[in-house]
């Protein structure tokens, strides 16, 4: 595939339609409801397999408005970009903004992620070591170009996946032979009564799995072959990443010798709740191959995340909302090292704080989805916005323009108000840094 050059300021086109899945299922990670498996069973008192179908649900009103949107705005920046279509700079900014919180932390999650499960495996190394030494190798990637990380990314991708099947498949020969733990119905009814408000507390907390496949958005310049490549690439890794979580985690729920109200009682269970289950179930030997599949995937989770958020703070830059020299590409590769650098460093500095620290990982986790839900919400008023208000491609769908982004909206709204105070605090935090920042550069505008 031979790459070229877009305009100027722009970015090479590379990357067909195999590499935006890799990239999408890598940030998503196949697994990754493993890390968080036993916190969503006990919020969802036992239902966690329901929790990833409304999850999917959810999330796929925000990615048929993705798809809608690449074809009016294919440039990096994804959701950044759509809202100064759909609604004006200053929501476009807004947009960005709150997407930055989510692209600069989740590759900290992730990384952090992988310190955990390689710490498990060699306890002699301290986790930040691991977690440090993560970010470095996939930032060197990210550094080298866009076709390398992505090949390098197959490979792991795949590694990923034949993991998953061998869980699968062992899940289904014990419990053909042994029989389930808790009822089968269980993992989508729950084992201690049915709560809806239960399930959507937790589907607040299942949508960080998901938070990735919007990424593939942020890659619209190097794709070769059209925006509707990046669409079709975002409903499928959605439909493909759903379909995974919603297995896996109806498998190990059944699997599962401890009850969701024990899970609930003792946190501490909860981390390795997924690990625990696959141990007394299937066997150590498959305990330390999910948790080495767990600690590479989660590092070029991050790497995909990383990359995505350099392109964010690329696309900010070029159009002068963040400072100018994140705007560079690098002539050789083709990609913003700059931006990307910086967005490691932030990263970097995240994540090795959070493995310090013994409430790293909750800190961490509270706070990513707020952001990026604030930003989906604005992305499906942009839908409306360009479409239905503007109607700036003549009469609207009112059923793809209006009914289905109104009825995201509405439901990410819910699953916000449903998130923890903390993670609304940090979010009303960030969100007025932004209008502060957004006010001073429009007083140095109008000067």
């Amino acid at each position: 595939m031979t790459g070229s050059s877009t305009d100027r300021g722009g970015l090479r086109r590379t990357l067909g339609f195999r590499d935006l899945v890799v990239y999408g299922l890598l940030f998503i990670a196949p697994m990754a409801p493993v890390g968080v498996f036993g916190t969503l069973d006990a919020k969802s008192d036992g239902a966690v397999a329901l929790v990833y179908v409304v999850a999917t649900a959810v999330m796929a009103f925000t990615a048929f408005s993705y798809a809608q949107m690449v074809r009016v705005a294919p440039q990096a920046g994804s959701v950044f970009a759509y809202a100064r279509k759909g609604l004006g700079e200053g929501p476009g900014f807004i947009a960005g903004w709150m997407a930055m919180l989510d692209y600069l932390l989740i590759p900290a999650v992730a990384y952090l992620f992988s310190g955990i499960a390689m710490n498990a495996l060699v306890p002699e190394v301290s986790r930040w070591v691991w977690t440090a030494i993560a970010v470095v190798v996939t930032t060197l990637l990210n550094l080298w170009g866009v076709r390398a990380a992505a090949r390098v990314g197959f490979a792991v991708l795949a590694m990923e996946i034949v993991v998953l099947l061998v869980f699968v498949v062992s899940a289904v020969v014990v419990l053909a032979r042994d029989g389930a733990q808790r009822g089968w119905l269980t993992p989508l009814t729950g084992d201690t009564g049915f709560s809806m408000t239960a399930v959507l507390g937790a589907v607040s907390v299942a949508v960080l799995s998901y938070l990735g496949f919007d990424a593939i958005a942020s890659f619209a310049e190097e794709v070769t072959g059209g925006s509707a490549k990046v669409a079709r690439a975002v409903l499928f890794c959605l439909a493909l990443a759903g379909t995974l979580f919603v297995v896996q985690s109806y498998l190990a729920a059944l699997l599962e010798p401890v009850s969701s109200a024990e899970l609930a009682a003792d946190p501490v269970l909860q981390g390795s709740a997924f690990y625990d289950a696959v141990d007394a179930s299937i066997g150590t030997w498959l305990h330390d191959l999910v948790a080495v599949s767990k600690a590479i995937g989660a590092a070029f989770a991050a790497l995909a995340g990383q990359a995505a958020a350099g392109r964010l703070l690329f696309a900010m830059a070029r159009e002068q909302r963040l400072p100018s020299f994140l705007s560079r590409v690098e002539g050789r590769s083709g990609v913003p090292r700059v931006a990307i650098a910086c967005a490691a460093v932030v990263t970097l500095v995240a994540a090795v704080w959070a493995a310090r620290r013994d409430d790293g990982l909750d800190h961490l986790v509270s706070v990513v989805n707020v952001g990026a839900l604030t930003a989906f919400v604005l992305l499906h008023a942009s839908v409306v916005g360009w479409f239905a208000v503007r109607r700036m491609e003549g009469p609207p769908s009112w059923w793809r323009h209006v009914v289905m982004p109104v009825v995201g909206a509405g439901v990410l709204v819910a699953v916000i108000l449903e998130a923890t105070t903390s993670a609304q605090l940090v979010g009303v935090c960030w969100l007025g840094i932004g209008l502060v920042v957004l006010a001073l550069q429009w007083g140095r505008r109008a000067a």
